[in-house]
């Protein structure tokens, strides 16, 4: 035959083969790889021949491979093997999905026709093919690939490959080469390891498989970067320890990420959602660090204490006393003192407060307000906490527990990593891959958040402030927080090994009035008198001289506060705390008036004595808190520094203030005598209760169980009612009662200590362990529980299903935890049920009201403080917000994450499939060898969001690093339709659909016949893929739109535009990596 020359433009090789391959022909090919949709051009010729002898001329598919580190062989050698299924420039083949038939007709043909053998090492013979005909020989070089490029079929580039056709003695020459070198005993037969190759194609595939192909494209670049140094070390045994035992699934893996996150940042937040059990979780982790000779010290509040002693003591109730933990504990508090020993027995002034390498904060949001209330002279817990333990010494890791590390102010959240990063903030955001410096990160977000708060309401949705915010502010919450919420648990971990939550009915809302006396007075006139209070008596800094007000300007001591500043907080608080306490009890109302009255008739005093000449040289003090009164926790917290001040009266225009303190005198009065008739008699609340505590004893909700839990504000009204309460439940229903308080506790049963572990023990036996912790105390059941918040967090008391919030505290974070006693995984109870007790007013009056006092005393630094406020006051729309949080706690049983107007950092972060991978890859080896374009077929369950239609995984060719669009996994794309074209999840969803596709395909360790036969009836086995074909262009479709939308709207808002950069042109820019097919098993796929 004559020799030629191929251009592969005008005249192609692939047209010359099928005109001189004929049947008996004995094919001869030596190339660097083999593309099935080469085979698949010449399948008709190649049926005819012989024999197919093929030679890898560099080395392929033996079983001695390169190692990963080898990347200049290991890298083309991968390339040459995951050529099988298609090369690089073949990819548009793989986009049609008709992989699996052309694989299955392909391995057939091998199998019967054709054999395959390798070098050793990198080309070791130079690429060629030879048809040896009986009467004649036709080769081609140079033909380094048995690919459609090669053969002239694929026109994708610029630079087509151009072949030469031998004459038949060069032709015959290249054929003996062949010869020897297949005859010569060194190359290494590969034809099984060739078919399996192919066969990975069209075998049904475990969707499992699939999930971790998946993951395995997605985050190669982590695998490169991962080192065993910030991995567990799983050599310490942490596995076989107690506590990791008694883990559930979700809380092993935040323990691993949790390890990850500590050793790559020094830092980590977990902050699940209420009733997750994150103290089991820090538990496992300190387990892990104390295994690696690290000392440990937990800082908690005084109420979660017995939390945590309980767990490193050897106390019969301690269930891992064989894991032997030695951390220390601290209360928050002890970060102030410098002498004595702490209430755990730890000598304060010779602790080494420098030798921890890792601290455990729990409620670390205390901690939230940084350095903000620290003075000149005297620095808060925050800053004794960094001084004294994270920058002295050791390196010191922080692991900071919270349901709410953030709520409207992402300074929160920055304040607490701060505790990580201080030293290196910039290596920090270096780590973390961010565009800007972390500070700038957390600026950016809060001008994001101010812009979204000023949205009309009905638009204020947590996916539009997601779509807001920067792509480096969510990279900052993947990697340094593990934050699950219980509809994720639910939704994504077998629930059959926890156990289900219980179901909560839908809350019951009370609105009794003040009194059952005729004509008495109601809730709206009594706010209308304390709108008139001025409560002078706790300003007298407003009545100094002018020319005096220096001499007082500097005092005050609480950060940045004036002593005018600190005044208007306490009168705020003050103001705040009579209509808490009025909306708490009439009780706890009257006595809290009385207390005012005395400081009022006490400052009235002072005063006269001045007047008349008794007192020279007269003070009043000022600038703290008054003593005698039961702040709210969240109030008190904004007074941890500052103190007393002192004023001359001489200095003051006392008769001014003499005047404004005796017209208060008067509405203070007024208002005592407006509630001194109603005694428990007449007090409808208190009778309203009763009678609700009758209901749930004689028709309890689950069977057997008449225990009942009473939350209050404050200890004033829990005296109260456990004075009225207990007598009516001994007396009219056989039913035990106890009171627990910060000042203390009692119970009805007088074998029953005063002791609040003693109490919780016997009302919830089960879940406090009481045949352990107290076996004398067999027998002594308390049915009721009525407590402030000191029990709030930390408690489990899942053996009570029925809670009532006496008053409605005003901060919706409060109401959650407070349920969260009772709602908790672990509970025995089929159904749970939340009462909530409100003032007698309409709603929108009542947050009129409320809004109406609070704006009238409001200074922003001491809201801030005290943070008694869930939404920021200053903002546009907050009375629609105030409505929409409360109309939502009426209406439903609300998780933290759902508290309308909040900013929820759940379920945002990657490191769980990060984590997957790394797991999976330790016990199954590496994923390099699995081709591109595989699927797997499960079953659609809507219960899970997995509706009848397809995920497709896809990479990006074309952009660059710097083009996200809102993806976090660029050039890495997910996108789901059902089965018409409309996309059920788009790509700027990642988090989203990993979680979909973690929930649908990982419990299938092997394919699910069901569904797959369903889907091969479907598509004739692979070869009718039209359909998904068509899905696949419409998925590339919504991608390009929800790019373009992006980038319009990135014209309109702050910082940096995306477009104008680079654009999605097409089904051309993108590789299929994987799809997997939901099929609903009573439907059938895509055609149907």
């Amino acid at each position: 035959m004559q020799p030629d020359f191929f251009d592969n433009r005008a005249r192609i090789v692939k047209d010359d083969l099928v005109a001189n391959i004929t049947d008996g022909d004995r094919v001869a090919i030596a190339a660097s790889v083999f593309s099935m949709y080469a085979y698949q051009e010449l399948a008709e010729q190649l049926e005819g021949i012989d024999e197919l002898r093929f030679v890898f001329t560099s080395q392929a598919f033996t079983k001695q491979r390169p190692t990963r580190e080898k990347r200049e062989f290991y890298i083309p050698r991968l390339s040459r093997e995951q050529g099988l299924c298609g090369t690089d420039f073949e990819i548009k083949l793989r986009n049609e999905l008709t992989q699996k038939a052309v694989a299955t007709e392909c391995a057939d043909w091998i199998r019967r026709k054709a054999r395959f053998r390798s070098f050793e090492g990198e080309g070791r013979m130079s690429g060629f093919m030879d048809i040896d005909k009986t009467d004649d020989n036709v080769a081609y070089m140079p033909f380094d690939g048995f690919t459609t490029r090669t053969l002239g079929c694929d026109n994708s580039t610029d630079t087509p490959d151009v072949t030469m056709r031998l004459d038949a003695s060069q032709s015959r020459a290249l054929l003996q080469q062949f010869d020897a070198a297949w005859d010569s005993g060194e190359l290494h037969d590969v034809t099984d390891a060739v078919i399996d190759g192919i066969t990975a194609m069209y075998q049904e595939n475990a969707p499992e498989l699939i999930y971790y192909m998946a993951l395995y494209r997605i985050f190669s670049e982590f695998l490169d970067d991962v080192s065993e140094d910030v991995l567990p070390n799983e050599g310490l045994g942490f596995r076989d320890s107690l506590i990791w035992n008694k883990l559930y699934d979700f809380q092993k893996d935040a323990a691993l990420a949790i390890i990850n996150k500590l050793e790559t940042y020094n830092g980590c937040i977990l902050a699940d959602s209420v009733g997750l059990g994150k103290t089991f979780t820090a538990l496992a982790v300190i387990k892990y660090y104390e295994s690696r000779n690290k000392d440990v010290l937990v800082l908690c509040p005084k109420k979660l204490r017995d939390n945590w002693i309980t767990y490193n003591s050897n106390v019969v109730n301690n269930p891992i006393a064989g894991d032997r933990l030695q951390y220390d504990v601290l209360y928050h508090t002890d970060l102030s003192r410098t002498r004595g020993t702490s209430e755990t027995g730890l000598p304060l002034d010779r602790l080494n407060w420098g030798a921890y390498g890792l601290v455990v904060i729990d409620e670390s949001h205390n901690f939230r307000n940084g350095g903000d209330s620290a003075s000149e002279d005297k620095m808060n817990r925050y800053q004794l906490l960094m001084e004294k333990v994270i920058k002295q010494g050791v390196k010191t890791k922080v692991l900071m527990l919270s349901a709410t590390p953030v709520n409207n102010r992402f300074r929160d959240l920055r304040n607490q990593l701060a505790l990580a990063y201080w030293g290196d903030p910039t290596g920090w955001s270096e780590k973390l891959r961010l565009e800007n410096d972390i500070e700038t990160v957390f600026r950016n977000a809060q001008t994001v958040y101010s812009r979204w708060s000023k949205l009309p309401a009905e638009q204020q949705t947590t996916h539009a402030l997601t779509d807001m915010l920067d792509f480096d502010f969510f990279e900052v919450l993947d990697q340094v927080t593990v934050a699950r919420s219980r509809k994720h648990i639910q939704r994504y971990y077998d629930m059959s090994t926890i156990g289900p939550f219980p179901k909560r009915l839908p809350p019951i809302s009370k609105r009794p009035k003040l009194s059952t006396l005729a004509n008495a007075i109601n809730y709206r006139e009594i706010y209308e008198e304390l709108d008139s209070l001025m409560l002078a008596v706790y300003m007298p800094s407003s009545y100094v001289h002018p020319s005096k007000m220096e001499k007082y300007a500097k005092m005050g001591g609480g950060g940045n506060l004036t002593l005018s500043g600190r005044e208007t907080g306490v009168r705020r608080l003050m103001t705040t705390n009579l209509l808490k306490r009025l909306e708490s009890s009439v009780c706890s109302f009257r006595l809290t008036l009385e207390r005012v009255l005395a400081a009022m008739n006490a400052a009235l005093e002072t005063i006269d004595d001045y007047r008349r000449g008794l007192a020279s040289g007269a003070s009043v003090a000022d600038g703290d808190l008054p003593g005698g009164f039961d702040f709210d926790p969240d109030d008190e917290s904004g007074f941890e520094v500052g103190g007393t001040s002192k004023i001359l009266v001489e200095d003051m225009d006392w008769m001014s203030w003499e005047r404004d303190i005796e017209a208060d005198v008067a509405v203070i009065e007024v208002l005592i005598s407006m509630v001194r008739d109603i005694d428990p008699a007449h007090d409808s609340k208190l009778i309203e209760l009763c009678e609700q505590i009758r209901e749930q004893s004689q028709g309890p909700i689950n069977p057997g169980n008449r225990k009942v839990l009473v939350f209050t504000a404050f200890s004033d009204t829990a005296d109260y009612l456990y004075e009225n309460v207990s007598a009516f439940a001994k007396r009219e229903l056989g039913l035990e009662c106890a009171k627990v308080t910060g000042d203390g506790c009692a119970c009805t049963i007088k074998a029953v200590p005063p002791h609040m572990q003693e109490v919780l023990a016997c009302f919830s036996p089960a879940s406090k362990e009481r045949d352990v912790v107290a076996p004398q105390l067999a027998g002594c059941d308390v049915d009721i529980v009525i407590a402030t918040d000191c029990i709030s967090e930390g408690q489990n008391l899942q053996d009570c299903d029925y809670l009532i919030n006496y008053d409605i505290h005003w901060n919706p974070v409060r109401i959650v935890q407070r349920f969260g006693r009772v709602d908790r995984i672990g509970s025995k109870n089929a159904r749970i049920q939340l009462v909530n007790y409100w003032p007698d007013v309409e709603l929108d009056e009542y947050i009129k009201l409320k809004a109406r006092v609070e704006e009238r005393m409001r200074i922003t630094v001491m809201t801030s403080t005290g943070d008694d406020d869930y939404i920021n006051a200053d903002e546009t729309g907050d009375l629609e917000y105030r409505r929409q949080q409360l109309e939502q706690m009426r209406d439903e049983v609300v998780d933290l994450e759902d508290v309308s107007g909040g900013v929820s950092i759940t379920d945002l972060g990657l490191n769980d499939f990060r984590m997957d991978l790394l797991g999976y890859i330790k016990e199954h080896g590496d994923l390099d060898k699995a081709p591109r374009g595989l699927h797997a077929v499960i079953p659609a369950d809507t219960s899970k969001g997995l509706h009848p239609g397809v995920i497709f995984a896809l990479r990006n060719l074309t952009a660059g690093g710097d083009i996200n669009r809102g993806n976090r996994l660029h050039p890495h794309y997910l996108v789901y339709l059902d089965n018409q074209g409309k996309v059920i999840a788009n790509h700027t969803e990642a988090k989203h659909l990993l979680d979909l596709l973690r929930v649908g395909c990982r419990p299938h360790e092997e394919p699910v016949s069901e569904v797959v036969n369903l889907f091969n009836a479907t598509t004739g086995d692979g070869s009718r893929m039209d359909k998904y074909s068509a899905l696949l262009t419409d998925a590339i479709r919504s991608m390009i739109e929800t790019t373009e939308e992006r980038d319009i709207d990135s014209l309109f808002t702050g910082g940096s535009t995306t477009a104008l950069t680079q654009t999605i042109a097409g089904l051309d820019d993108f590789e299929l990596t994987a799809f997997v097919a939901v099929v609903d098993p009573a439907e059938g796929g895509a055609d149907d």
